[in-house]
């Protein structure tokens, strides 16, 4: 270390120092290409081939990075400290070599997910535009079909537009016919704004999706959706994908297709709480788009809820842990 410290030795931790300072990475964590002694990596996915309005999402890791240096390592609503709970690190972007066409860059970002879930790390992920959730879950629904608790203004189960299958707005329909996703334990929470066709989202009705329009949140409330995720998702692994969208535009502007009327930053973060203890084995949060942010509000929302997705999915990778603890154990003579 060039710089010495002196006086107060808790600066030794990174995370303790002036947040101005240092080379950005999420949250400060340690930078790490070597996925051995990582249990949870948070990673970029600076990619957004996959939108059809406004372009920029390739941008938000960068961001995300940068404003991550405010958040703190204990969750003053909750208590929990995910950074004791298990080992996390930053572990770079899962960028492409050829990101003009569409699926063989999709192709890529699971290569990548790939070699992270069979190194046993757990993903969270900052994306990118939305299609990227369907790569990442061809590589961590390996073992079958997960639930899922999606937030978002769109239920992006879409098909073809414009001559592709494979937009941001047709994830999870995919993630269906590929058997990564069992559309009834999925829940989409805050869907709203105008349609092209009043069937647009047909597909995750039909399927057997749970939609909750933001009218049913805005009744019934953050702890309500919370408690009919839980009931949905069920006891099985699941998979969260927040869409930054799924936050009001006067939140959180920088995005590619804002919604008016949306959930506050606030009810985000109650909700994203009240969701622990579900078998969480991946997550994302994905859409920011710092060229359309305005004073960095939209960031800022993007790594608060990251900051309450990373303290429930260290839970539930600490719990796993502990299962396969015991587990082994029992195997033992």
């Amino acid at each position: 270390m060039v710089k010495s410290i002196e006086r107060y030795p808790e600066l030794a931790d990174p995370q303790r120092r002036p947040r101005y300072t240092g080379i950005p990475t999420f949250f400060r964590l340690p930078y790490a290409e070597d996925l051995a002694g990582v249990d949870l990596a948070v990673v970029g996915v600076p990619f957004d081939g996959g939108v059809t309005h406004r372009t920029g999402t390739r941008h938000g890791p960068r961001e995300m990075r940068n404003a991550s240096s405010l958040i703190r390592k204990v969750n003053g609503a909750t208590g929990v400290a995910p950074f004791d709970l298990v080992r996390v690190a930053d572990l770079g972007d899962a960028w492409v070599e050829k990101p003009y066409e569409l699926e063989g860059a999709h192709a890529e970002i699971a290569a990548f997910f790939r070699t992270v879930v069979g190194a046993g790390v757990t993903p969270l992920s900052v994306g990118g535009d939305h299609s990227i959730s369907l790569p990442i879950l061809r590589a961590v629904a390996k073992d079958g079909p997960l639930g899922m608790v999606h937030v978002d203004a769109h239920c992006d189960t879409g098909d073809d537009y414009l001559g592709s299958r494979f937009h941001h707005g047709a994830p999870f329909r995919r993630a269906v016919e590929e058997g990564l996703l069992d559309p009834r334990r999925v829940i989409q929470i805050g869907i709203r704004g105008s349609l092209n066709t009043p069937d647009m989202w047909a597909f995750s009705f039909e399927s057997g999706m749970r939609v909750v329009p933001i009218e049913e949140f805005d009744d019934k409330g953050w702890a309500w959706a919370a408690e009919e995720a839980r009931r949905v998702v069920g006891g099985g692994p699941a998979y969260l994908s927040f869409d930054i969208d799924g936050i009001d535009p006067s939140q959180a502007p920088g995005t590619g297709t804002p919604e008016a009327g949306g959930i506050t930053v606030l009810q985000a973060q109650r909700l994203v709480r009240a969701l622990d203890g579900l078998d969480l084995v991946a997550a994302d949060l994905v859409e920011v788009s710092p060229p359309w942010d305005v004073g960095g509000m939209t960031t800022l929302a993007g790594v608060t809820i990251l900051f309450e997705i990373l303290c429930i999915l260290a839970g539930a990778r600490a719990r796993q842990d502990r299962a396969a603890r015991e587990g082994e154990g029992e195997a033992l003579p």
